[in-house]
């Protein structure tokens, strides 16, 4: 085990990941805006007290302000940040209303709302589509080669030689795959189907569950079947197939954090594994200090993460909008301000108290409190 980075590496790692990945969800509010003729009137990176800032030809003032935690596009219309619509009394000239947000067709918000998730996804797909390009993807059959001295497998009734077809009816066609299967499910038991000298057998095996220590002394709760692979071939892929991989690897990253979440809610794992900003500052640092490809791959992770939390149905995310949309849809109306007025305060309470929660469970986690 190694030292974590100094808190000056830290920090800066930490606002390198964010910055950039907050500007990029942004931007892509802000730009599907522009394509729709919505005027935006502040384009801000971070929340609060404004630092710095110039306003534009077009009459947008883009800002860096105080709490680097998020950022936010209001585009004319909304009375405050999280996109709540102005009054009809807002004294606007029927020129003026017209590039306002809240007047644009349903299809036109919901595309605007979305594109801030989709280009975090975009964003992380590229990358992983990058790293396949630049050192290939490794390939190895889902054949069992050696078995480790404990083994969840062997234990279960798996011999060398089985090849691994399908876990719990999911086809299986790349060792790597077993390891995205198992992985989020320590303690629970997994159906394989197996061919075995031509014969085909379908075994359970309760997953094994292993804590994983880093250099850095993080801990990592996961499944493990306990079998080995010992040929891995890298080959090289078009860039087709480059983008393939990418989007394989972000909506496998998005579904074990609905997994997760849903393991939370059933008890299988813990709360005190959620993370907030410290966990993810320290995270940074330590990614930093280990080179870039490791810290670009951590980025990646980061942005699916924002995506995913952007697009939970809460009033004052992304998400809740697209509800909101949803329900204006099924209504062929829109919700009353009032209503939406009082569903994004409820959300915004909901997400600081969850904020709060997480900030608490990182510090608790920190060594100097004892963890």
């Amino acid at each position: 085990m190694t030292g974590s980075p100094n808190l000056l590496t830290t920090i800066f790692a930490f606002l390198l990941v964010l910055g950039p990945l907050v500007l990029i969800h942004e931007l892509g509010h802000y730009l599907v805006g522009r394509l729709f003729g919505v005027k935006a009137n502040a384009f801000s990176i971070g929340f609060g007290k404004e630092i710095a800032g110039w306003t534009d030809k077009r009459g947008t003032r883009w800002k860096l302000s105080a709490l680097p935690l998020g950022g936010y596009v209001q585009f004319a219309g909304d009375m405050n940040p999280a996109s709540a619509p102005s009054a009809a009394s807002d004294g606007l000239t029927p020129e003026e209303r017209s590039h306002t947000f809240h007047v644009k067709p349903l299809w036109q918000r919901a595309l605007i709302v979305f594109a801030g998730p989709a280009t975090n996804l975009f964003l992380a797909v590229a990358i992983f589509a990058a790293f396949a390009l630049t050192y290939g993807i490794p390939v190895t059959q889902p054949v069992i080669d050696a078995f480790p001295k404990a083994s969840a497998a062997r234990e279960a009734g798996m011999k060398l030689g089985d090849r691994i077809v399908a876990i719990d009816g999911e086809k299986i066609t790349d060792f790597a795959e077993i390891r995205d299967r198992v992985a989020p499910f320590p303690g629970s038991t997994l159906r394989f189907a197996l061919e075995r000298g031509g014969q085909a057998l379908v075994i359970p095996v309760t997953i094994a569950e292993h804590i994983e220590r880093d250099r850095f002394g993080n801990e990592a709760r996961f499944g493990l079947l306990g079998i080995e692979a010992t040929h891995v071939d890298i080959v090289a892929v078009s860039p087709g197939d480059a983008m393939a991989f990418g989007f394989d690897r972000s909506f496998y990253a998005m579904g074990t954090m609905v997994t997760g979440i849903r393991q939370i809610f059933t008890g299988d794992r813990s709360v005190k594994e959620l993370g907030g900003p410290i966990k993810i500052a320290k995270y940074s640092g330590e990614q930093f200090s280990l080179g870039w490809d490791a810290f670009v791959g951590f980025a990646a992770l980061i942005s699916i993460n924002l995506a995913f939390i952007n697009l939970l149905p809460i009033p004052g995310l992304d998400g809740g909008h697209l509800a909101f949309y949803a329900a204006e849809l099924v209504r062929r109306r829109p919700l009353d301000v009032r209503s939406q007025e009082w569903a994004i305060r409820t959300g915004v309470a909901l997400v600081l108290a969850l904020m709060l929660f997480v900030t608490v469970n990182d510090l608790v986690s920190l060594p100097v409190f004892g963890g």
